[in-house]
């Protein structure tokens, strides 16, 4: 079976995903394991950076599922690229927000990378719908 580019780039951009978040889940286990304070010291930080390393991971098995299915759950090729640029950009910014968001926090307030955490989430749930809608229609509209 061949994959079209836009399911192609997901499967790639999910891998990477994994890449990326299980190095960092294993970075945070040993920040706590070694007792580093700049990590333990602030509540905030840790959720946001846990935060950071789930939504990565599971967006990125979300976004290997997607290029795995799209093809033959989404048959218009125009709806399966929005769906899958939607979906590629809401798995970067939601992880990243949750990141920076822990970076610079003080005060129990995160900083303002938080911001890419909502846009990031309307970007996927963009990509729902998007993804939802063509596959309930069934039309190959290319």
């Amino acid at each position: 079976m061949t994959m079209d580019a836009d399911s192609r780039r997901c499967l790639v951009w999910g891998w990477f995903l994994l890449a990326v978040s299980l190095p960092l889940g294993l970075t945070l286990e040993a920040l706590h394991a070694m007792k580093v304070q700049v990590y333990l010291g602030s509540e905030l930080r840790r959720e946001l950076w846990t935060l950071a390393h789930a939504h990565g991971a599971i967006l990125g098995i979300l976004c290997l599922v997607f290029a795995s299915v799209s093809a033959q759950c989404i048959p218009n090729q125009r709806a399966r690229a929005r769906a899958s640029r939607f979906l590629r950009w809401g798995s970067v910014l939601m992880p990243a927000g949750f990141f920076a968001g822990g970076v610079l926090s003080f005060e129990g307030d995160p900083s303002l990378g938080i911001i890419l955490v909502p846009l990031g989430g309307l970007a996927l749930l963009t990509a729902l719908i998007v993804s939802g809608l063509a596959t309930a229609s069934g039309r190959d509209e290319d």
